[in-house]
C-alpha cells in the first residue's frame, strides 16, 4: 500500500499552532483578551445551537438504535471483527472521556454544590444545591456527550467500510452532498484536526500539572519546567510507542489495563467510601435528571442572564463538539464486524452507564464529605481544596480519607498517567491517519510511525510550552473556538443517517475495485 502526506491537512494545522503558541508568548495579554473575545462570541451567539445539537444527536442515536439500520453489519455481511467486544468496549471507554471522568467527577459537582446557578434560587450547599450538583453530573458526563462522539463516528464506519469512501471527516458529508464535497476535503479535515490538536495540547499540559502535582506528594520542590518537561516527555514517548505498535499491541492492551485499574478504584471507593448515602443519593439526583432531562439540556440561561450554562454545559459541549469529528474516525475505524445496535451499545449506552456509576460513587462520596464539614470526625473542605490547590488535588484529598491512602494514592498516580497515555495514543493514531494519504478500508490502516512520531512530538512540545511560559488557558480558548465549525460539520454529517434511514439498501457495501477499476 502507498501512502504519503497530505499537505493541505498537515501544514495549516501545523502553521496555525504554532503561530499561536508564538503570538501567546510575544504578548500574552492580547492574546488571552482576542482568544477570549471570540470565545465569548461564540458561546454567546450559539449556546442555542450547541445545546439543541448535543439534544438533536443522543434523539438520532436512539431513532437508528430502533430503526432497520440498526441490524446493518459495519463493512458488511461477512466482514470480521478487528477485536473483540471486551477490548472494543475497553478502547471506547478509555480512549474518550476516562481522563474527564477520572478527576471532574470529584471537582465539578463541589462547583455546582457550593455556587448553583444564579437563575435557579438555590442556596449553596443546601440540600436542593446538592441534588443539582448530582444531576447535573449526569446531564454533563454520560449519556449526551457520548452521543456526541458515537454518532459521528457511526457516520464515518458505515461510509468508509459500507460505502468504501475515503479515511477523511469528508466522507461523513458525501452521502449527501455527492463527490464535489471531495474539494473541500483538505480544508474540513484541517479544520478539524486544528481543534483536535490544540485540545490534546490542553489536555496534555492539564495531564501533566496533575500528575507533577501527584508525583509533588513524594518529591520536594515546587512542580516547575523541568519537572513538567520530564512529566510530558514520559507521557509522549509512552504514547508514541504504543501508538506505533498499532491497534492490537499498543492501544488495546494499555485499554485494557487502564479498564481494570479504573474498576479496581470503583470498587475500593465503592466498599470503603460513604456507600449508603452515595447510593440513596445516587438513585434520588439521577430521578431529577431524567425528570428535567429536557430542561436541563436546554438551559441556556438567556431568561435570567444567567452565565452558568456558558461556563458550564455550553463549554462541554463545545469542548465534546470540537474533538467529535477526528474522534470519529479513531472509534469508527475500530467498529468493523459489528452491527450499528451493537456499535451504539458499546460506544454509547455502556460507557454511558459506566460513568453513570463512577459519578453517583465519587461524585456521591466528593458531596458527602464537602457535606459534613461541621462534623470533626467526617467533613472536609473539598471547595477549598478545590479553590486553593486545583482540580487535580481533590481527588488526592479524597482518598486520603479513605482507609489504607498510602497504598492507593499510588495505584490513583499510575491509573492518571495511564489514562492520559491512553486518550493520547488513540488521538495520534487518529491524527497520523487523517494526514495521511492512501488508506483505504481494506488497508491496515496504519499511517506509519514517523507521522505519529512527528505529531507526538509537537503536541509535546506545545504543551510544555503553554504550561510552564504561557499558560494553558489560552490554547483551551482556541480548542474550544472549534467547537463551532466542527458541530457544524458534524450536524451535517448527520444528515447522511436520515438519507440511509430513507434508503437502508444504499448501505450495501460497495464491491472492492480490482486494479484495472482504480485506472486513471
Amino acid at each position: 500500500m502507498q501512502t504519503s502526506l497530505r499537505p493541505l491537512v498537515f501544514w495549516p494545522t501545523f502553521l496555525v499552532l504554532i503561530a499561536a503558541v508564538i503570538a501567546s508568548y510575544v504578548n500574552l495579554d492580547a492574546f488571552l483578551a482576542t482568544a477570549s473575545a471570540l470565545n465569548e462570541a461564540v458561546l454567546n451567539n450559539f449556546s442555542w445551537l450547541f445545546s439543541l445539537g448535543s439534544l438533536y444527536l443522543l434523539i438520532m442515536a436512539v431513532i437508528v438504535y430502533f430503526s432497520p439500520i440498526g441490524r446493518v453489519r459495519i463493512g458488511g455481511p461477512d466482514a470480521t471483527p478487528l477485536l473483540s467486544r471486551m477490548r472494543w468496549f475497553s478502547i471506547t471507554l478509555c480512549t474518550t472521556l476516562a481522563v474527564g471522568v477520572l478527576f471532574w467527577t470529584t471537582a465539578e459537582p463541589l462547583y455546582h454544590f457550593m455556587s448553583p446557578p444564579v437563575s435557579s434560587g438555590l442556596e449553596a450547599g443546601s440540600s436542593d444545591a446538592m441534588l443539582f450538583a448530582m444531576s447535573t453530573m449526569f446531564l454533563h458526563w454520560s449519556f449526551t456527550p457520548y452521543a456526541i462522539y458515537a454518532v459521528p463516528a457511526l457516520i464515518f464506519a458505515l461510509a468508509f467500510y459500507n460505502l468504501r469512501l475515503r479515511f477523511s471527516i469528508s466522507s461523513m458529508l458525501e452521502p449527501i452532498f455527492g463527490p464535489k464535497v471531495k474539494r473541500f476535503a483538505g480544508l474540513i479535515d484541517a479544520i478539524s484536526l486544528y481543534a483536535l490538536v490544540a485540545g490534546m495540547a490542553s489536555s496534555l499540559g492539564t495531564g501533566a500539572l496533575t500528575l507533577a502535582g501527584g508525583a509533588g506528594q513524594y518529591l520536594d520542590g515546587e512542580t516547575n519546567p523541568l519537572r513538567l518537561g520530564i512529566v510530558i516527555a514520559i507521557i509522549v514517548v509512552t504514547f508514541v510507542l504504543s501508538a506505533a505498535s498499532g491497534l492490537q499491541r499498543g492501544i488495546a492492551r494499555l485499554s485494557s489495563l487502564n479498564a481494570f485499574l479504573l474498576l479496581i478504584l470503583g470498587i475500593f471507593v465503592f466498599i470503603a467510601g460513604p456507600t449508603a448515602f452515595f447510593l440513596a443519593l445516587g438513585v434520588e439526583s439521577f430521578g431529577r435528571y431524567v425528570d428535567n432531562f429536557f430542561s436541563m439540556s436546554l438551559f441556556t440561561g438567556a431568561a435570567g442572564q444567567d452565565q452558568w450554562p456558558r461556563s458550564w454545559s455550553t463549554f462541554y459541549w463545545a469542548v465534546w463538539f470540537s474533538w467529535a469529528p477526528v474522534a470519529a474516525l479513531f472509534l469508527g475505524k475500530i467498529s468493523r464486524g459489528y452491527t450499528v445496535r451493537e456499535f451504539l451499545r458499546v460506544n454509547l449506552l455502556y460507557p454511558a452507564l459506566f460513568a453513570s456509576v463512577w459519578i453517583v460513587i465519587f461524585s456521591g462520596t466528593a458531596l458527602y464529605f464537602q457535606s459534613q464539614l461541621g462534623q470533626a470526625s467526617t467533613g472536609i473542605d473539598l471547595y477549598s481544596v478545590l479553590n486553593d490547590r486545583g482540580v487535580e488535588n481533590v481527588l488526592y484529598e479524597l482518598f486520603r480519607q479513605l482507609p489504607l491512602s498510602n497504598m492507593w494514592i499510588p495505584v490513583l498516580l499510575f491509573v492518571a498517567y495511564i489514562s492520559y497515555v491512553t486518550a493520547a495514543d488513540s488521538q495520534t493514531d487518529a491524527i497520523g491517519n487523517l494526514c495521511t494519504r492512501g488508506l483505504t478500508a481494506d488497508s491496515d490502516l496504519n499511517a506509519g510511525i514517523a507521522m505519529k512520531v512527528i505529531w507526538g512530538i509537537i503536541v509535546g512540545i506545545v504543551s510544555w510550552i503553554m504550561v510552564s511560559f504561557v499558560g494553558i488557558d489560552g490554547v483551551k480558548m482556541l480548542s474550544n473556538l472549534g467547537g463551532l465549525p466542527s458541530m457544524l460539520i458534524v450536524l451535517l454529517a448527520s444528515g447522511s443517517l436520515w438519507v440511509w434511514l430513507k434508503h437502508p439498501e444504499r448501505l450495501q457495501p460497495v464491491p472492492k475495485l480490482t486494479r484495472d477499476e482504480n485506472a486513471p
